[in-house]
C-alpha cells in the first residue's frame, strides 16, 4: 500500500528538513492506514478481542531527506504474520518529475501483539488469517 504525506513545517528542523524521528512517525501513519484499508482498526480490535500491538523493533535506514512542503509516500508491505508477532517493510519516497522516485527511508518493523495488561498473547485467530490474507496478496501482486 502506498500512502501519501505532505511535510508540515512542523516536521522539519530549522532548515527545513524533515527531523529524523519524524521519519518514525510517517511509518505508523502508513502501518495504521495500511490495516484501515484491509479493515483493520486498531481501536475496534483493542475493544473486541483486548489486544493491542507494539512496536519491538526497528531498523531504519537513511538514504535522502524529506524537505517542507514535499509530497512523499509511505509503502508499506506486510510480511510476517504469526504467533505474537507481525512484521511490516517499508520505505518512504519522494516523487519527482518525470515519474523518478527518490528512496528517503528503508526500515523492517517487528511488532507484538500485546493484552491489555501489556502482556504478549497469540494475535486472535480471525485477526491472524484477515492478516495472512494480505501477506499472500502482497507476494502475488
Amino acid at each position: 500500500m502506498n500512502f501519501p504525506i505532505r511535510v508540515y513545517y512542523e516536521d522539519t528542523d530549522h532548515g527545513g528538513v524533515v527531523y529524523y524521528a519524524n521519519y518514525l512517525k510517517f511509518m505508523e501513519r502508513g502501518r495504521t492506514e495500511f490495516l484501515r484499508s484491509h479493515n483493520i482498526e486498531l481501536d475496534r480490535i483493542y475493544n473486541d478481542y483486548g489486544v493491542m500491538f507494539v512496536v519491538t523493533e526497528v531498523n531504519i535506514r537513511y538514504k535522502g531527506a524529506a524537505h517542507f512542503n514535499d509530497l512523499i509516500h509511505v509503502e508499506t508491505l506486510l510480511t510476517q504474520a504469526s504467533g505474537v508477532r507481525i512484521a511490516f517493510i517499508q520505505r518512504i519516497q519522494k516523487k519527482q518529475e518525470p515519474a523518478q522516485k527518490t528512496i528517503l527511508t528503508d526500515a523492517t518493523v517487528q511488532l507484538a501483539c500485546v493484552n491489555r495488561e501489556g502482556k504478549p498473547c497469540l494475535i486472535p485467530k480471525a485477526l491472524l488469517s484477515t492478516l495472512q490474507q494480505q501477506i499472500h496478496q502482497g507476494i502475488q501482486g
